[in-house]
């Protein structure tokens, strides 16, 4: 086909029926021409001219095989000399730009040459977005002589300007807006319709026209538009674009519903692994080093696939610390990462996470005692607010380890490490970390008693919820002295609970009788009444009737105590009659000592005299 195309084109250049004096080989193809046409607008041709021989004009032979773009450049530099009319396109101005170049085709030779009407279409074409993503492809067809002339960079540089600003603010064509149809089907006049708006254009309406790009052309395309002030977060997600679109085994990890989502607006790449590697250690070194822009389920899928591909440490690295710095948006499922060594002990790469963990606690890791007092269940959730990042790891890691105990292979030194990179006060409650010791206590049945017990030391047993402590208590899998351990911590409980109960009581009466308590010590079934009082209208039918009861019994007691405070003289015939006490010093009974011999009261005797004595309090 080319060897008719160059005679067609020979045929119609030396159509004056003179003798061609000249021939051009580029490659494999060779032009027969006249001298006289491309010395008026080559000084470079002109110079090998002058340069040949004069003995044998006819026959002079030029070999220009280094010109940029080739014969098919060529063939169009020579119509331009010959003046024929030639069709400049984005997809061939890069190379005729640079041929003309190559070739001195300048003003000094003639006015209006090659070099300054490229030059012209080719500002035409930076206008356009479609046109400049043509144009920068075919940069790679000429190599460095298209940055030789800053067609590269002006062509990035436009691309970078358009991409930065608003689309709709400036109404710069792009892909897939040049032939914009009417609801009735037909092309409208320059793209503007007067009954229908456009539809609005995202954000990202560039990424899938870069993604075609090759990797060296997009990189310089990245490292403009950052320059420019282009958010963290549109950058990131262009990267995300590309590299799903030019590194398969990324779409691999997917979820189903995410291959469906994938598959119906990327298509796989055909690199190789080798191409892979290199392209994702290249995307790792891109990445926006803010906090939260790339999302870290794509972060751990980029490490999983260094994993895969065998990436250099240094990208392993660079991706554990972006994950270890915002490892609390990681989800579960994405941690689970299998374990890819050449000596395969577990089933997932537990030292992965072991080191991504130790980079989250770099960050957020602050000393903060605990208090030995016992924490009641309803005060576990409290006072978290400030720990959001540390308590979402630390049920993370929980849950991390429930997936991971089952693995026979995972030794307990593993395990008791990446449990106590948690600090006691990121857990609110232990019930995560209590699941996980009971799973691995049941996959490895073999551990000795010392092993168990170091094991539960990980947990907290003052923590436990009521329906954990139910279940260890039960568990025969724990050491004899956790079951007991946390037996104890629930009596404590209840015994704070009901003391605090009583607390509150006591000062709610205090308060509404400042001084109707005779200033005698309130005994527990006073505060058992004032209570019950505070709580009759959240209790039950049961709790109703013993408060009732209660202060029946209590109103009892504080008329025999009035009755008694009235007749203090009376107080030296008790020990006399109850055998206790010296005669001559009166004893007289503590308030307490009375409360507590309320269950029996004598019945009336005669004294000495025939009167009848003081009802006494037995």
């Amino acid at each position: 086909m080319w060897i008719s195309t160059i005679k067609a084109v020979t045929k119609r250049l030396c159509s004056s029926g003179l003798p061609s004096d000249v021939t051009i080989e580029v490659g494999d193809m060779s032009f027969h021409l006249h001298k006289f046409p491309l010395l008026s607008k080559s000084g470079f041709l002109e110079k090998l001219i002058e340069q040949l021989p004069n003995e044998d004009e006819s026959g002079c032979v030029l070999k220009l095989h280094d010109i940029p773009g080739g014969a098919k450049a060529f063939e169009l530099v020579a119509k331009f000399c010959y003046d024929v009319k030639i069709e400049l396109t984005s997809l061939n101005i890069v190379s005729l730009r640079c041929a003309a170049e190559y070739l001195q085709m300048t003003e000094e030779h003639g006015e209006g040459n090659l070099i300054s009407q490229t030059e012209v279409f080719l500002n035409e074409v930076f206008g356009n977005w479609t046109d400049t993503i043509k144009a920068l492809e075919t940069c790679e067809e000429v190599g460095s002589y298209a940055e030789e002339v800053h067609i590269v960079s002006r062509c990035i540089d436009s691309l970078a300007i358009k991409a930065c600003a608003d689309p709709q603010l400036f109404n710069w064509p792009v892909k897939g807006q040049e032939n914009v149809r009417s609801p009735n089907g037909t092309v409208l006049w320059n793209g503007i319709s007067s009954t229908t708006k456009p539809q609005p254009t995202g954000e990202d309406w560039w990424y899938e026209d870069v993604s075609f790009l090759r990797f060296p052309l997009y990189k310089l395309l990245i490292l403009s538009v950052e320059a420019k002030g282009l958010k963290s977060e549109n950058i990131a997600a262009s990267l995300i674009h590309y590299a799903k679109k030019n590194i398969p085994l990324i779409n691999n990890q997917s979820s189903f519903n995410d291959m469906n989502h994938v598959a119906s607006g990327i298509t796989a790449s055909t690199n190789s692994e080798v191409d892979q590697r290199l392209l994702l250690e290249e995307l790792v070194g891109l990445l926006p080093s803010a906090k939260g822009v790339t999302t870290t389920n794509f972060l751990l899928r980029l490490l999983r696939t260094a994993m895969i591909l065998h990436a250099s440490p240094s990208c392993r690295e660079s991706l554990e610390k972006k994950i270890g710095s915002q490892l609390d948006q990681a989800l579960l499922v994405d941690l689970l990462i299998p374990n890819m060594g050449y000596t395969v002990e577990t089933l997932y790469d537990i030292d992965c996470i072991q080191r991504i963990l130790d980079h989250f606690m770099s960050i957020y890791h602050a000393p903060i005692a605990s208090s030995p007092c016992i924490i009641e269940e309803g005060q576990m959730v409290s006072g978290t607010d400030t720990l959001t990042p540390m308590t979402m790891v630390a049920n993370l890691v929980d849950g991390y380890l429930a997936e991971v105990a089952p693995d026979v292979n995972l030794k307990l030194p593993k395990f008791q490490a990446l449990a106590a990179a948690i600090p006691d006060y990121a857990r609110p409650l232990d019930d995560g970390i209590y699941h996980a010791i009971d799973v691995y206590l049941k996959a490895h049945p073999w551990l000795s008693d010392s092993e168990r017990e170091q094991l539960c030391r990980l947990m907290n047993c003052q923590k436990l919820s009521l329906e954990a402590s139910t279940h260890a208590a039960q568990n025969e899998r724990l050491p004899l002295r956790v079951i007991v351990q946390v037996l104890f911590f629930e009596q404590l409980r209840l015994r704070t609970s009901i003391s605090g109960w009583f607390f509150v009581s006591e000062n709610l009466e205090n308060s509404q009788h400042p001084n109707g308590n005779l200033g005698l010590p309130k005994n527990d079934c006073t505060k058992a009444m004032e209570e019950g009082r505070a709580d009759e209208g959240g209790g039950g039918k049961d709790v109703k009737e013993r408060v009732s009861e209660l202060e029946r019994e209590c109103l009892g007691m504080k008329m025999e105590l009035e009755k008694l405070v009235k007749t203090k003289k009376s107080w030296s015939l008790i020990p006399k009659k109850l055998g206790f006490g010296r005669k001559s010093q009166p004893c007289i009974p503590k308030p307490d000592d009375i409360m507590e011999q309320t269950t029996s009261v004598s019945a009336p005797q005669n004294n000495e005299n025939g009167d009848l004595g003081q009802r006494v309090v037995a």
